[in-house]
């Protein structure tokens, strides 16, 4: 019984800690005062707790402001150097690795590009083995102050237990089922285990690019604020973050946000999951591409996507008929797979990036809204907001490093334990 008490102090001791760290890491600096306040703590409690993480280095006195007819109350802040992050992103046209501080302020990056639409898991891995070794090189740092890698894939992730656990899978980690790239059941966290030089300590969390991209967005970007919304990705395909109660819905096995490969048109174009008339068929940079090139134009074969969308959208504004019809087509796609989300989840924001989002939403906005809202039933789509992302295009990899940050944060600043890791999330 003893024992048991001790405990249940001891997690109640961490939690408080945990809790006010997350509160000074979103809405810091603050004053003790203050932090008591938000988080319903004594402030015997907060002095203790905040005595602690001032002695660790992972907060520091950032000024002070006057209070109501008493002393100067300190503010506190969390020291973004106290650790480091690394978030990468798989894309299908190129592997970005990026280290970042503890505020998400990028110190270093290294790209590798994917001439096969990452088909390749070897040869992904081996970029990504190369990026990290990289990064940690240009800010010359060693891996002993690093929090954990974050990696955002193309697929669903499933996760398995870890070793000892007996369940059968232990040891696999995260395995990806990338159907698009031909990723057939890849355990891609072991891979990247025996591929990456860092300490066993360090943990590695695999997520869904299109989750990573949401959860940037919906912490840092539009969706801030938001309790119920939809973070779309559109890049070489079409994915989705969907948020509920503030929370990302995964659904029974993760896989759910797989907008693109929701059926558009009954008997449509072959997608490249193999059926017939997904979204993603229509919307993707790449299908936009391939219709693109059906309508006549022979420039994009061989050419990279980005290079053959920004040409794209250069004939759409010398007034190119074939291209403005294809981008009036494109926009009530993707309007009525909007449509959709708002009937299906009643978003109050739904907010559009990926770097082919990006590239085409100024232009396309306005109509997407239109489409949108002819093809949803009025009440919740006058309820539902429709922008444009705001972290541009390293997002999947400012929310890969998430992932390690939110483990960071529930742990109370203490660095992760390799006895005690847990499988990618």
């Amino acid at each position: 019984m003893a024992e048991s008490k001790r405990g249940t102090v001891r997690d109640l001791r961490w939690a408080n800690r945990a809790a006010l760290l997350r509160h000074l890491y979103f809405h810091g600096p603050l004053s003790r005062h203050e932090l008591g306040q938000a988080a319903g703590l004594s402030s015997g409690t907060v002095s203790n707790v905040t005595a602690g993480l001032l002695a660790e280095g992972l907060l520091r006195e950032a000024g002070s402001v006057d209070s109501d007819g008493g002393r100067p109350r300190t503010l506190l802040r969390v020291v973004p150097e106290c650790g480091h992050l690394i978030g990468i992103d798989v894309g299908e046209t190129r592997v970005r690795v990026e280290l970042f501080d503890l505020s998400l302020s990028e110190l270093a990056r290294a790209e590798h590009p994917l001439t096969d639409q990452g088909r390749d898991v070897g040869q992904v891995v081996q970029h990504i083995g190369a990026g990290v070794a990289a990064v940690l090189d240009k800010a010359l740092l060693g891996p002993e102050r690093l929090l954990g890698v974050g990696v955002g894939v193309p697929g669903i992730v499933e996760r398995h237990a870890p070793e000892g656990t007996g369940t059968g899978t232990e040891g696999r980690g995260a395995v990806v089922h990338g159907q698009t790239v031909g990723w057939d059941a890849v355990p891609f966290e072991a891979l990247l285990r025996a591929a990456v030089d860092l300490p066993p300590r360090v943990p590695i969390f695999v997520g869904n690019g299109a989750r990573t991209f949401g959860q940037a967005e919906m912490w840092f970007g539009a969706g801030r604020g938001a309790r119920d919304a939809v973070i779309a990705l559109i890049g070489s395909g079409v994915g989705a973050c969907i948020v509920t109660g503030g929370a990302p819905y995964g659904g029974a096995g993760s896989a759910a946000g797989e907008w693109g490969h929701t059926t558009l048109r009954v008997g449509g174009r072959r997608c490249r999951c193999g059926a017939l008339g997904c979204l993603e068929a229509y919307v993707g940079a790449g299908a936009l591409l391939e219709r693109w090139a059906e309508a006549g134009d022979k420039g994009v074969e061989g050419e990279g996507q980005e290079a053959a969308l920004a040409r794209l959208l250069a004939a759409a504004e010398a007034s190119d008929p074939r291209v403005l019809e294809l981008l009036a087509e494109t926009a009530e796609y993707l309007g009525a797979g909007i449509a959709d989300l708002v009937n299906l989840f009643n978003p109050e924001r739904i907010v559009l990036g990926g770097w082919a989002g990006l590239l085409l939403g100024p232009s396309l906005l306005p109509r997407v809204r239109a489409a949108a809202r002819s093809y949803a039933l009025r009440h919740p789509a006058a309820r539902a907001r429709i922008e444009l992302a705001r972290l541009g295009t390293d997002a999947v990899a400012v929310g890969a490093a998430t992932l390690p940050l939110a483990d960071f944060l529930e742990r109370g600043g203490r660095m992760a334990d390799a006895g005690a890791l847990t499988p990618g999330r």
